[in-house]
């Protein structure tokens, strides 16, 4: 009987289906230490499943080379890691395997020969594979990724449009709009013909008027790998800001003629440019990213909010936040190859003076609205170069909604009340700036 680990010889002369990733540090190693080089160790592993992908993460003390392959019928993913030994926390990798992990029904770990240990993934479907590794950063030593994306990922419009229920009637028991915002009717819209209607007659139907459709997208920062920032009392920005930004979410659902897209709904890492793809891709009208500011002096406190600036930051902080942001990726952890492609194709500066422009005036409305629950940090909109804020045609802001290093403010983001004003206010600061500009119908970019 075969080893459980074994797969058919065949797969393994297959060239398109393998990877090697070569240990920058292996020749080192071989030439520092006499005689058989001492085995790296695996320090901790970790799995972060979503419908967008399911990423492990193997932390370990030094670089690796691995060699993986796809099988088919049924569907495997095999990983060859060289120059460790199995070990606790590596064996620990097939209990942290979720029944409802949607891309990874279980998976094997053994020693295949000595010094390589093989993974093998059983999959509950096709799936495009990245293997790829991480230098030391922050907190991180050395990591092995392997990002496992759906081979058919589902169109984000399309499963926007299924998810929600808009297109039906609007029930009466939902909240009416403010008398401040007026549904925007749609000029490429043309309402149904009429029959006549005698002069004086009241009673008869009169045509449907026709109203463009909202699209929000929310944007709760960090996730996965990426904390973001951590309180004094443990509290983690990540799950603070999805918080908020799903509180956030149910609140505008309630408005008629209006819809929501996260661009995460769970605790998984997504890059910066894809942020900025997923609300093109719904063909967002507003793109607001939600963070919880941090700063080394636990007496810095209050809320902010910035928007995209084409001639430097507005303030030498709004610039150290910018930095500090955009290196979200370092630690969340990103694939070069495919990023380098992406920041060519959507972090160009296409930003246009009629994007910022309307961004400015979001800002400021929802920065007013937040100043009614919070102290505010700054009293106007700050601007720097965010990478998450570059949608060319998506008026796009960055709120940060108090300090979490500060230990009274750490505490209001973790309270459920605060965290529902704090989604009011923005709701309220939408609100306003719809009402004051209305969104037209455009051709939208694809």
């Amino acid at each position: 009987m075969p080893h459980p680990l074994t797969v058919r010889p065949q797969s393994l002369t297959s060239k398109s289906r393998r990877t090697v990733l070569k240990a920058g540090g292996a020749l080192l190693i071989s030439v520092l230490a006499p005689g058989a080089a001492q085995a790296a160790q695996i320090l901790a592993v970790r799995v972060w499943p979503a419908d967008d992908y399911t990423r492990v993460t193997l932390e370990n003390d030094s670089d690796l080379k691995t060699t993986h392959f796809t099988v088919k019928n049924p569907e495997r993913l095999v990983v060859d890691i060289e120059g460790i030994e199995l070990n606790p926390a590596l064996k620990e990798l097939v209990a942290k395997i979720q029944s409802n992990d949607p891309y990874i029904k279980q998976v094997r770990v053994g020693q295949n020969r000595p010094n390589v240990v093989r993974l093998v993934f059983d999959l509950k479907e096709e799936v495009n594979p990245q293997v790829f590794t991480l230098q030391p950063v922050g907190n991180y030593k050395h990591r092995l990724v392997f990002d496992l994306y759906p081979a058919n990922p589902p169109d984000p419009l399309a499963a926007l449009i299924e998810k929600g229920d808009w297109l039906k009637d609007t029930p009466k028991d939902l909240p009416q709009p403010a008398p401040d915002f007026k549904p925007v009717p749609r000029p490429d819209a043309r309402p149904e013909q009429a029959p006549a209607m005698a002069e004086g007659d009241k009673n008869s139907p009169k045509p449907p008027v026709m109203t463009r459709l909202i699209t929000i997208a929310l944007d709760p920062g960090h996730g996965g790998e990426d904390p973001g920032a951590t309180g004094r009392g443990g509290s983690r920005e990540k799950d603070v800001v999805l918080s908020i930004a799903k509180r956030l979410k149910a609140k505008i659902e309630q408005q008629p003629n209006m819809r929501v897209m996260l661009t995460r709904d769970g605790d998984y890492f997504v890059p910066l440019p894809v942020r900025v793809q997923k609300a093109r891709a719904v063909q967002a009208d507003l793109f607001m990213s939600i963070h919880a500011d941090a700063f080394v002096e636990s007496s810095a406190r209050g809320s902010s909010v910035f928007a995209l600036s084409e001639k430097g930051a507005s303030s030498t902080a709004a610039r150290w936040l910018a930095n500090k942001e955009n290196s979200a990726d370092l630690i969340g952890g990103v694939n070069i190859k495919s990023h380098d492609k992406q920041l060519a194709s959507v972090l160009l500066d296409l930003s246009t003076t009629a994007q910022i422009s309307d961004s400015l005036k979001l800002g400021k409305v929802v920065l007013g609205e937040i100043g009614g629950i919070n102290r505010l940090h700054k009293g106007a909109v700050e601007q720097a170069g965010f990478a998450v804020l570059k949608a060319p045609d998506i008026p796009s802001i960055l709120i940060e909604t108090a300090f979490i290093s500060n230990p009274e403010e750490e505490a209001k983001l973790t309270d459920d009340d605060y965290q529902d004003q704090m989604a009011e206010a923005v709701l309220r600061g939408i609100k306003k700036y719809f009402a004051k500009n209305p969104p037209l119908a455009k051709n939208k970019l694809t």
